[in-house]
């Protein structure tokens, strides 16, 4: 993914402010509002990781679970079509629906599996 920032599981996108001439990021998938600026790219990657332990600090210090970026369980809605497709996909691959699934968006999110 362009654009983005990774540390300790989160993952920000970074965007350059040509007015103010800063970068800004903010985390994705987060409630929490955890956001960060800086000059330079070097400046920018040392706030984001200051943010996150900040963040993560203060979790600790008010005894509140860190929000995870991401929980692993995804529940969609799809027409019937495309799900008993899936399921013919899947199974065709020797695969259960949930691993096929998982895979084929790791491979479009060009993530690990």
């Amino acid at each position: 993914m362009k654009n983005t920032l990774s540390y300790k599981g989160f993952v920000a996108r970074v965007e350059f402010d040509d007015r103010d001439g800063i970068f800004i990021g903010r985390v994705l998938g987060a409630r929490d509002v955890i956001s960060f600026h800086a000059e330079t790219v070097a400046d920018l990657r040392r706030e984001f990781k200051i943010s996150i332990e900040d963040y993560l600090a203060y979790c600790a210090e008010h005894g509140k679970k860190p929000e995870k970026p991401a929980s692993g369980k995804l529940m969609l809605r799809i027409p019937p079509e495309v799900h008993a497709t899936a399921l013919v996909a899947a199974r065709s691959e020797g695969k259960s629906l949930n691993q096929w699934a998982a895979e084929t968006l790791a491979q479009a999110a060009r993530a690990p599996a």
